[in-house]
């Protein structure tokens, strides 16, 4: 399962990425770095071997982790 292959913490990003905050606002909501955001995020696309935010916004609507709402 893809969504296995996430931290929890990296899921959590990802959901914040895919409701379209940004890294400063991610990290301020979080209490880390910008840069730490930024690693998250990539790992995450790493993982999930993606390209692009887009890819990744797509994978968190299909998998229940945000909506479109």
């Amino acid at each position: 399962d893809e969504l296995g292959r996430l931290s929890p913490r990296e899921r959590e990003i990802l959901q914040l990425i895919a409701e379209g905050k940004s890294s400063a606002n991610i990290a301020k909501a979080l209490h880390i770095s910008i840069s730490t955001v930024d690693t998250h995020r990539r790992n995450v696309m790493e993982k999930l071997e993606f390209d692009n935010v887009v890819d990744l916004v797509k994978f968190a609507i299909r998998h229940g982790i945000c909506s479109l709402e």
